[in-house]
């Protein structure tokens, strides 16, 4: 058997056992999926067991479950729902955490252009890590929530942008002018998707969602690969078209077809979910440069810079500008869930390592850290919290609410 079919149905079999681990270990201490995808990818890597090895089919296959990755998270975020005060401050806070982050990066890095990874990475946040601690913790319907979902949702938007306008090696201006235009034809994406669809628009999507045609299916990835394809057009980055596409198809659904979207949505969740999120974060593990961060030295040292940085760098604005009817410890909590960080943080060292602008070692450091966040930061929350009771926003639904 080849080397790539050997390496996919370990991966396929790790995406198997994850989800039993996570299930076993979580009735003691939840401990998010991620987490076991990217330490059985370390295992069977080649710094352990040295079983699976990438190469241009497995990276094909880990660039696609990236794309899926955030699609899903463009899709999970409603701007709509969250205006005023609370996501001024949340912009505000992101804004802050850049350019702290930066300065950092740079000092940290040598230079501008590792600098520029490093200061992105530090400003993101994992919402789909946070999402399911405030579900369980029945915070996500509370004001609490509501503010956690507005930093975070600014956590994970701003980074794609920062990512198209700083890490894409043009000049300032030229990258302003690109995002621009694609910024005009998202909108005019946005607008179209607004329009009521016509009525044999939503009878085909019934009729066929049970069938081979599948065209409710088909038509999102359409949306996906028509953005995909503007975005590397314009020479920006392809997340930041998979982004749009995944706000450009909550939108067409949510107007198209408000009863079948759930469903539409649970398959393609079960496309990128099932098969090839899973593959990136898998890959992720196997690239990992566990022997750097064993041997020692400036790299094992950055891991806890890191973590104490994702507190300092995204945590530190959060609390200055957290809505002033948070509590102390529902500052804490927002600081906490708020710095948690790994997905766009794989994401981001990943095209650093790829661009050779950065080390693979510091790309472990960081992503180290970053899994050391979604094991402790919730948890934490979650234990600062544990005596606060979720306070319901008034009128759910409303301009403050999720």
């Amino acid at each position: 058997m080849s080397q790539s079919g050997t390496t996919l149905i370990l991966i396929m079999a790790i995406a198997v056992l994850a989800p039993l681990l996570a299930y076993g270990v979580g009735r003691k201490l939840p401990v998010p999926l991620v987490i076991f995808e990217i330490l059985l990818g370390i295992l069977v890597g080649p710094d352990v067991l040295d079983w699976a090895h990438t190469d241009a089919l497995i990276d094909g296959l880990s660039q696609l479950g990236l794309t899926m990755l955030i699609f899903l998270a463009g899709y999970e975020i409603e701007f709509g729902k969250v205006r005023g005060d609370t996501l001024r401050r949340s912009v505000w806070a992101w804004l802050i955490a850049l350019a702290l982050g930066l300065a950092t990066g740079v000092l940290l890095g040598g230079g501008y252009t590792d600098g520029v990874f490093i200061g992105v990475a530090l400003t993101s946040t994992a919402l789909g890590t946070v999402l399911p601690v405030l579900r369980d913790a029945g915070d996500l319907r509370g004001r609490f929530g509501s503010v956690v979902m507005a930093f975070g949702a600014v956590g994970e938007f701003g980074p794609i942008i920062a990512m198209a306008l700083l890490l894409s090696g043009r000049g300032a201006g030229e990258s302003t002018a690109l995002l621009a235009v694609f910024a005009a034809l998202t909108a005019g994406a946005v607008h179209w998707a607004l329009r009521p669809r016509p009525p044999w628009f939503s009878r085909i999507i019934a009729k066929t969602l049970h069938t081979s045609g599948q065209f409710a299916v088909r038509f999102v990835f359409l949306l996906l690969a028509v953005m995909l394809g503007a975005s590397q057009a314009l020479g920006l980055d392809i997340l930041l078209g998979a982004f749009g596409a995944g706000l450009i198809t909550r939108l067409v659904l949510t107007g198209a077809a408000p009863e079948s979207g759930p469903e539409i949505l649970e398959k393609i969740e079960g496309v990128g979910f099932g098969f090839l999120v899973p593959v990136f974060f898998v890959v992720t593990g196997i690239e990992f440069d566990l022997a750097s961060l064993l041997d020692g030295g400036r790299t094992l040292l950055l891991l806890p810079v890191f973590l104490v940085l994702f507190l300092m760098v995204r945590g530190g604005p959060i609390w200055l500008l957290a809505p002033r009817d948070l509590d102390r410890k529902g500052r804490g909590g927002l600081v906490l869930y708020g710095s948690t960080a790994l997905p766009l943080v794989v994401a981001i060292t990943t095209i650093g390592v790829d661009d050779k602008a950065m080390t693979a070692g510091e790309a472990a450091a960081l992503v180290g850290a970053g899994m050391v966040s979604v094991l402790v930061f919730p948890l934490i929350a979650l234990k600062s919290r544990s005596g606060a009771k979720a306070r319901p926003v008034e009128g759910i639904g409303g301009s403050e609410s999720w």
